[in-house]
């Protein structure tokens, strides 16, 4: 890892000694636009921050190799310089300040995770450089003003909410149904609670447990302990990849019996590859599956994409890498439409952007939030991850309640 932040470093440092300008000027003259992206390739979110790195690059080699993006009538490159953010904050503001005062880069890919971009967009905004985000969902980021912020994905506060809906759709009477909650205490799972408790409310159903996790994500069991007492209908539970493997292991450990559970990350966490059994009848919520109907013309269809990504990188394709690779798309076709590689003019394109793609459709709002694209939920079954929600995407039926432990 120590390694891959070096050559993130020697990278911009050999760009600049080579004696090109920074900016529009120098991207003119050499056929190549240069992207930054301060990204975690070491710390806690080490994981996701490959799976983004992964999904910028699958990107950028695909739009190369169909001869780039053509700016008022030029041909151009992609290219990425990137930083190991550390999975700290303040790093991460850091590393895109040097991005864009030293390295002279004039469009930022975002982070991994919503505390990062929350601690970067204030830098972009300062220097008026548009950022195309992929992994920052909280919703106070749409609530600060930014005008150069973009995320391809859905809200957080969208996270959970079909798991609650779910849950109203099997029970006669919703108003009877119990929800025990555990959320990481970080902007992006506070969050999903936000948004959990709003629909919760809708519906009359009743809170048992309320609990905040530490960012450093250990042990589960006092919540759990309590969850084993009070019984409750629906367990929700958000806390990145590692809060969802810790989850799966504990749950199974004490073999506490849930009629059902829901987490988000639980895909990336990869608990079905290595938790097998015990992560049967989870959910999980997702921003993309490969089962979804969306196509374009650069990927093809959802599950082109999925396999083209596994084929590269030697694993399923994460729903993090793919609304990465489509962040990258979203530039390239808003400098197309710019025609210009003036940052105003690109953020004044981004603004603008409609679009489809394999990862879904992609329209901002005023706030810069995509308003087009709905999350799924898988359920694992009998191994795989497959979509129950939305009706519209499912590719097989709820399976509900989940089996006590003395029945699996």
């Amino acid at each position: 890892m120590i390694r891959k932040r070096l050559s993130g470093m020697l990278l911009g440092a050999a760009l600049m000694l080579s004696g090109m300008a920074a900016g529009p000027a120098w991207a003119e003259e050499a056929g190549v636009i240069r992207l930054g992206a301060a990204v975690s390739l070491t710390g806690k979110y080490s994981s996701n921050g490959a799976f983004t790195r992964n999904g910028y690059d699958l990107a950028v080699e695909r739009i190369n190799g169909e001869g780039g993006v053509t700016v008022g009538g030029k041909p151009y490159k992609l290219e990425i310089v990137y930083y190991d953010d550390e999975s700290t904050p303040a790093r991460g503001a850091q590393l895109v300040e040097r991005l864009i005062q030293q390295d002279g880069v004039d469009y930022l890919l975002g982070p991994y995770s919503s505390g990062l971009t929350e601690a970067i967009a204030p830098v972009t905004e300062k220097y008026g450089v548009p950022m195309v985000e992929a992994n920052g969902a909280a919703v106070s980021l749409f609530r600060k003003g930014y005008r150069y912020l973009f995320a391809v994905l859905s809200t957080t506060d969208q996270y959970l909410r079909g798991a609650v809906d779910l849950a109203a759709k099997v029970h006669d009477d919703p108003s009877q149904v119990r929800i025990a909650m555990a959320f990481e205490n970080d902007p992006f799972s506070q969050d999903v609670r936000e948004g959990v408790m709003e629909d919760a409310a809708k519906h009359g159903m009743k809170i048992v447990i309320d609990d905040k996790l530490p960012p450093e994500l250990n042990d589960m069991s006092a919540t759990l302990s309590k969850t084993k007492v009070l019984k409750p209908d629906l367990l929700l539970l958000s806390g990145h990849d590692k809060g969802a493997a810790l989850a799966v292991r504990q749950v199974a450990d004490q073999r506490l019996n849930l009629p059902m559970m829901a987490l988000t990350h639980c895909d990336s966490a990869q608990i079905a590859e290595k938790f097998g059994a015990a992560a049967e009848y989870a959910l999980c919520a997702a921003q993309w599956a490969p089962a979804l109907t969306y196509s374009d013309a650069l990927f093809g269809s959802a599950a082109d994409y999925a396999a083209l990504y596994e084929k590269t990188y030697g694993h399923a394709a994460p729903y993090q890498a793919a609304e990465s690779s489509a962040a990258v798309q979203v530039f390239a076709d808003a400098f197309a439409r710019a025609g210009t590689l003036d940052r105003k003019a690109v953020r004044d394109a981004l603004a603008e952007t409609r679009m489809m793609t394999f990862y879904g459709p992609i329209e901002f709002d005023e706030t810069g939030k995509n308003v087009s694209k709905p999350t799924v939920l898988f359920q694992v079954q009998d191994g795989k991850y497959v979509v129950v929600y939305p009706q519209a995407f499912a590719e097989a039926k709820f399976r509900w309640p989940t089996p006590p432990w003395s029945e699996r």
